[in-house]
């Protein structure tokens, strides 16, 4: 373990990469696909739960009933959808220089996201994160994804240290949620569409613009050298 307890535990999409309505509207043709009629900012307010309760909150808004396979076909479409649309994805601003830092000042951090290692994965490697070094959660090796803990508390088990000492950073309601229920604290980003006093309300203690103004303000929430 590093010289010092304090970890950071970032969700990926909206948090690190800019990403987000890439997967609003991967999921869109799915249910499009699907005979689905959705609208687009219900959709967004469901990014960064677990795919199965995301489709199953969809079908609970729309009054559909799910036909048998449903629920697999459109996991499945959305990869495919997202895998397309995920060519234009980008690190937000500052996310490799924040995640550098954090190295360079033997500071542990990891990545626990929502999304299965099918679609997580190029993205990960496009950010530039060794995979072999850096410890990353994905959906596939919990029992449940966002916004139950099990992702965050894997994290900070896989770098050895105390979840009470960690700090999560996402993007998303889900995020703090999971964060809370965790017993982490939380800091929310802006840059995944959520407002400011949402992740308040959800239990993020800061909130920054992105990952670059987090950076800036590293050392008032336990970032030190």
């Amino acid at each position: 373990m590093s010289r010092t307890e304090t970890a950071f535990l970032f969700d990926l999409d909206g948090t690190l990469v800019d990403s987000v309505y890439q997967h609003v509207l991967a999921w869109r043709e799915a249910l499009d696909a699907e005979g689905i009629p959705l609208s687009v900012w219900r959709i967004h307010r469901k990014i960064g739960m677990s795919g199965g309760l995301f489709a199953n909150m969809l079908f609970r808004e729309t009054g559909i009933a799910p036909e048998e396979g449903q629920l697999e076909r459109l996991r499945r479409r959305h990869a495919e959808n997202y895998k397309r649309l995920s060519a234009d994805v980008r690190p937000l601003p500052g996310a490799r220089e924040l995640l550098a830092w954090l190295t360079e000042s033997e500071i542990p951090w990891a990545i626990a996201t929502s999304g299965r290692i099918e679609t997580a994965g190029p993205v990960i490697d496009a950010l530039g994160v060794d995979r072999a070094r850096v410890p990353v959660i994905t959906r596939d090796l919990v029992k449940y994804a966002k916004p139950d803990p099990d992702l965050f508390l894997a994290a900070a088990e896989k770098l050895g240290v105390p979840i009470e000492m960690s700090t999560v950073v996402g993007d998303a309601v889900w995020d703090m949620l999971a964060a809370r229920r965790a017993r982490s604290l939380g800091i929310g980003l802006l840059s995944g569409g959520y407002g400011q006093e949402e992740l308040e309300r959800a239990g993020a203690y800061r909130v920054f613009e992105d990952p670059a103004e987090l950076l800036l303000h590293i050392d008032e929430v336990g970032g030190r050298r």
